[in-house]
């Protein structure tokens, strides 16, 4: 059994649903309540020392960190690739994800923002600001860093989608002005008419309960 351990509005585990799809995967879910603080229980740190999600159960070992649980399935499981082969092809996609995954989700994240109101006073209205500010930061480069689609990684959905669009899904969240980013709107519009990336969008794994 392959078994992901995920928050359902998590970007990280939003990644990983979506690789899991991409590739037909058969998993099951466990949900780690983060509002609750259940990724600092001490079952879930045996599994993952940072308490972050996603972690991913498989083949007998235990992955952490969205983008290497991806590298893994990737390199077990090569079908669809998610990582095109050629070196240059596959440079410019990894810059791609990595402005979303390295330069705009770590100082967005349930951590920093709690940092910013404990530390800082910051109230909703001034996270919020903070939010958005480091999402249009990468948005700017990542328009101009985007080819002629249909997908952001070009003709087939790959890592860089696979990470854009759980980042529009959080721009929307915060109701941000997306008209200016033409080429990552379109990507993303490319990408949600893609059956198994739909299957793993936040509303369709959220708890009922």
């Amino acid at each position: 059994m392959i078994l992901l351990h995920d928050y359902w509005r998590s970007s990280a585990s939003y990644r990983v649903r979506i690789a899991l799809e991409l590739k037909q995967i058969a998993y099951e879910r466990h949900d780690i309540a983060l509002l609750e603080g259940l990724q600092r229980a001490p079952e879930h740190l045996a599994r993952n020392p940072q308490g972050f999600v996603p972690t991913l159960e498989i083949d007998g070992a235990v992955l952490t960190q969205s983008l290497a649980i991806i590298d893994y399935l990737d390199a077990t499981r090569p079908d669809p690739p998610l990582v095109p082969r050629d070196p240059l092809a596959r440079s410019h996609v990894l810059a791609q994800a990595l402005v979303i995954a390295a330069d705009i989700h770590p100082v967005d994240n349930l951590r920093v923002m709690k940092r910013l109101q404990s530390q800082f006073g910051a109230d909703q209205a001034a996270r919020d600001d903070w939010y958005r500010h480091w999402i249009y930061e990468g948005f700017d480069a990542l328009e101009r860093m985007a080819g002629d689609g249909p997908f952001l990684g070009g003709e087939a959905p790959n890592l860089a989608d696979i990470c854009l669009v759980p980042q529009m899904y959080n721009a929307r969240r915060l109701e941000m002005d997306l008209a200016v980013y033409p080429k990552l709107v379109a990507a993303d519009a490319a990408a949600a008419a893609v059956p198994e990336i739909a299957a793993a969008h936040p509303d369709r794994v959220r708890p009922t309960a």
